[in-house]
Formats: structure tokens, sequence, C-alpha cells
């Protein structure tokens, strides 16, 4: 089993919530390009963790960090919708590159790949706002070809196929995340894409914990949480590595919205 687990991007929204579920549960190394945060009201205390401040770039430094880990969450990179190709290529693109080669080098077992909703984001083009509700059957589960709604959604598609690519050339164990709509406290309840794409702190902590620990080769999943209105579906999430969210948007709806 894992012990150790470098976290890459650690000052971010994710990765507090991850540290915030899961962080007396492994061997933590952080790294961000960005000091630890202070003042937030963060269940997290980044000082009770190794923590490196280092860009992507620095390929000598993300080495040292990687250096005797057995598994890399990659969160780091440019996490604007709107972010140009060139912030795009180099932050997302060169970055994953970088964390699946050194992966390599240092004899890391597995990647935790954060991609995102906005590669598929263009599936819902045709669709909306019919997909976002209870009544509303489709649902997509992780096969189909990418769609990405912007350049964000382009980088974090090739941080999937990169990953597929150093699982089957060097047999690394890779799991790529579509996270949804992560919010700390509730899910918006006036919206509905961001009830249908939400995923709680809890769900989220839990969802990584899962892939920290699943023997899979290669895998693409959904993260959110368990909620009435989806177009995500769980079921690989379920069956591959035993992901069981508890929570729903559904539970915080103060209105009830179309069905």
């Amino acid at each position: 089993m894992a012990t150790s687990v470098l976290l890459t991007g650690a000052a971010g929204r994710v990765g507090s919530a991850i540290l915030g579920g899961l962080g007396q549960k492994y061997d933590w190394q952080l790294l961000d390009r960005e000091p630890p945060p202070t003042g937030r009201d963060e269940e997290v205390t980044y000082s009770d963790h190794e923590y490196s401040v280092a860009d992507l770039s620095d390929r000598a430094a993300v080495r040292e960090a990687m250096a005797d880990v057995d598994v890399v969450i990659h969160l780091a990179g440019d996490p604007r919708p709107e972010a140009p190709w060139d912030s795009v290529l180099a932050n997302n693109i060169d970055g994953a590159h970088t964390i699946y080669e050194l992966a390599i080098e240092t004899g890391v077992e597995k990647v935790v790949f954060a991609s995102s909703n906005h590669v598929v984001g263009h599936y819902e083009t045709s669709r909306t706002p019919e997909i976002y509700r209870t009544a509303d059957s489709y649902r997509l589960d992780g096969s189909e070809l990418p769609r990405p709604s912007n350049r964000y959604g382009v980088s974090k598609a090739a941080g999937e196929i990169l990953g597929r690519f150093f699982h089957d050339e060097h047999d690394l164990s890779v799991i790529c995340v579509r996270i949804g709509n992560l919010t700390k406290d509730h899910p918006p309840i006036d919206y509905e894409r961001g009830q249908a794409m939400w995923l709680s702190y809890r769900d989220c902590a839990h969802l990584f914990d899962c892939a920290i620990t699943a023997d899979v080769g290669f895998e693409i999943v959904y993260g959110i949480s368990d909620n009435d209105r989806k177009f995500y579906s769980l079921d690989r999430a379920r069956e591959r590595l035993e992901y069981a969210p508890k929570d729903n948007s559904a539970d915080f709806a103060e209105v009830e919205p179309p069905q």
C-alpha cells in the first residue's frame, strides 16, 4: 500500500480538500509555486508536511520532491478556463509531461492526474438545459472522446493522453479524475449545472484516497458527488476504484428546481 504521496499544486482548492480529509493518512510531500496559504479558513496545517516552493519547469526541484514517493497526485497547472495557449502549454501540458517523465525516472508507482470537466464541455452544447435535470438519462462515462470547451480543456485532454502513453510505454499506473464543481460548503442552489457537477470536499478526499489505493493500470473517472442531477456516470469510479460518495447536491436544494 502507498505510504508516501507527492501532491503538486498543494496550495489550491483541490489540494486543501484532499489534505483536509487525508492529511494524517499518508506521508505527504507538498509542492506548489506559491508559499503555503495563511489566514484562510481551511482545516489544513501545511507546516505538518514537507513543503517545496517550485515551478514545474524546475526539473531538479520537482525531481527532488518526487524522490522516494509511491504516488504522485498532480494538481498543479494554470486552472483558468480562459487561460491563453502559451500558459496552458507551459504549465499544463509541458508540466504534465515533466511529472510523468520524472515519475518513470524516480520509480513512482502511480500518477493520479487531476483532469477537468472542461475536457468534455462541448458534449453539453446541444443538450442544455435538459442534460442537468433528473429526468434526463444521458451520461458521460469516461470512454467518450474529448470535446474540450476551451484551451484549458484541451490541455487537460493532453494530460490524459500523455498518461495513456506513459502507461502503455512504461507500465505506469495512471488514474485521470475529471473533476466537476468542487465547493467546500454546499452546491449553488440556483444553478442547475453546478448542482449536476457538484463535488463535496468530503467526497473529493475520499475519491483521491480511492485512487491512491486502487490496483488499476489506466483509468478515467468522473469526480462528482452522488447527485440526483448528474450527466457524468459514477459507474467506473465505483467499480474500478471502489468510490462510495456520501453527498448529494439535492440535499441542499432550498427551492424545488425544474425536473
